[in-house]
């Protein structure tokens, strides 16, 4: 099953499945690089028992693949809407993906 939720600055395709551990695809537009967005969204994801990999991306927007639980993986999706507060968010998209099985959470350069 399909859902698509489009509010203001979040535009998410999730495809529901029987596991609970899920795997979420997300990029960040914005002024988000160069103002420690992803050395906060470690800090995010980890205090959230969140695993994956944060990069910046050479289109200026970050990307996360991060994987948990809807619930926690929602509550990164909603950090993201905000960022660091250095920085900006103009649009944050979400798409649902296979698991990788990530064991931790950390930048990739």
């Amino acid at each position: 099953m399909e859902n698509y939720i489009d509010n203001s600055n979040i535009h998410c395709k999730f495809v529901y499945g029987m596991d609970n551990k899920l795997h979420y695809k997300i990029h960040i537009s914005g002024h988000v690089q160069g103002v420690g967005f992803r050395w906060s969204s470690v800090h995010e994801a980890r205090k959230r028992g969140i695993s994956g990999i944060v990069k910046n991306l050479p289109d200026g927007r970050v990307y996360i693949e991060a994987e948990g639980s809807v619930d926690q993986l929602n509550m990164l999706v909603e950090w993201c809407k905000r960022g660091p507060v250095s920085g900006f968010v103009d649009l944050v998209t979400v798409e649902e993906s296979q698991l990788v099985n990530y064991r931790d959470f950390r930048i990739e350069f």
